[in-house]
């Protein structure tokens, strides 16, 4: 998706998928061309008039200076976009991921003609998205998702496909968020049950806090198949488009206030409960873990912004920043008061924005400093706590700009 700019928010693009149709074994114009020119001395008059209106039409057909054609989305995958129910159906790989290959045989094409690639992208956030505010995630919806990233995972993605694969990452901003993690995983399956958030005797559950009950999670860490869900290529792909940037950042720092929301007047998990046989947790050990994590991958937001940047991906950045403005939804601020209501993973990053972005909305560290800062000054949790919280934050904000 190699966009330059803002340029890649239509059209078609690029990519390593592949399209498996027919015309791939075709060869490429210049391949004719040069078989042309080993017989032109033989070639005259009105024949020659033929051979050249044949490699026009071949052009034409095409659309490409290589004589490589572009994938047509068919009405019938169109259509899935206005069918969530038809969309979940034809992206599930199964619980066995043995169907897997039907969400490659929909996504995994080098170039899409006209406006296929954001078709695609409605496609996928129908199949993978809650079916309402307030509903959890299904199994079905859950594996949805952790075929989209598996499936585009390592490949250039097409010019507006971008956000809809995007839009899929806030959806699962938790899930998605953990996928990330450098430690590796022992996940057993690309999903995780309801009963698997069900935390244990001290409050804990690796899948996250404050997660609501019924809900199936995505394991996006799951590594049990070739060309797993690799998260870190996948968003370092999606921010090289500033829609897709806007809504990955979106969905992080809306995160970041339902998170703080939730924690008690002192910034421990209200959840937790003190255990003779692990004595080295307290209720501000994975609190601090989870801030430290999310500070970390807006700075990886910023870290591919800066890379992108450099290699000419984006080649004017006051304009990439511009359209990241302009697609950004707002602020979010936390609660006045600690919250005990548990959410849908999908509502997370659909909360209501609290007001316009103040100051430089690229400056990462200063947006999250200003929701933490403000919701330790309305819920007066004690300086030192909050200082702490800070000073965890900024450090892996910076290990994040520089860790590769």
């Amino acid at each position: 998706m190699r966009i330059g700019g803002i340029e890649g928010s239509g059209g078609s693009g690029n990519g390593d998928g592949g399209d498996t149709d027919s015309s791939a074994e075709r060869p490429g114009l210049r391949g004719r061309l040069r078989r042309a020119g080993k017989y032109q001395l033989l070639v005259v008059g009105s024949a020659f008039v033929l051979l050249v209106a044949a490699v026009a039409a071949a052009l034409a057909v095409t659309g490409d200076e290589d004589g490589e054609k572009c994938h047509e989305v068919p009405t019938s995958v169109r259509a899935l976009a206005d069918d969530p129910a038809a969309a979940t159906k034809a992206l599930d790989p199964g619980d066995d991921l043995d169907r897997i290959s039907s969400a490659t045989h929909l996504l995994a094409h080098d170039e899409v003609c006209g406006d296929g690639a954001r078709v695609l992208g409605r496609v996928v956030d129908a199949g993978t998205r809650a079916t309402g505010p307030g509903k959890p995630h299904t199994a079905a919806q859950a594996r949805s998702a952790y075929a989209v990233a598996a499936v585009l995972s390592g490949q250039e993605i097409p010019p507006g496909l971008a956000p809809g694969v995007a839009r899929m990452l806030a959806e699962y901003v938790v899930d998605a968020g953990r996928g990330d993690d450098f430690g590796g995983s022992d996940a057993t399956s690309p999903v995780a049950l309801p009963n698997g958030a069900l935390p244990d005797k001290n409050g804990y559950t690796e899948l996250g806090r404050f997660l609501a009950p019924g809900e199936v999670h995505t394991r996006f860490e799951y590594e049990g198949i070739d060309g797993d869900a690799d998260m870190r290529t996948l968003v370092a792909e999606l921010t090289e488009d500033p829609q897709a940037f806007a809504i990955l950042y979106d969905a992080e720092r809306a995160n970041l206030a339902a998170y703080l929301e939730r924690l008690t007047d002192e910034g421990g998990d209200p959840g937790f409960r003190p255990s003779r046989t692990d004595r080295g947790s307290g209720p501000t050990t994975w609190p601090d873990n989870d801030l430290q994590d999310l500070a970390g991958r807006v700075a990886t937001l910023m870290k591919h912004r800066a890379n992108h940047t450099r290699d000419g991906t984006i080649s004017d950045l006051d304009a990439f920043d511009r359209s990241v403005r302009e697609h950004t939804r707002g602020t979010f601020r936390p609660a006045e008061k600690q919250l005990k209501t548990r959410l849908p993973v999908g509502d997370i990053a659909a909360r209501p924005v609290a007001g316009l972005v103040r100051g430089d909305l690229m400056d990462g560290r200063a947006q999250l400093f200003t929701v933490l800062d403000s919701w330790a000054e309305q819920r007066n949790v004690p300086e030192r706590r909050a200082a702490a919280m800070r000073q965890m934050m900024d450090d892996f904000y910076v290990r994040g700009l520089w860790l590769r």
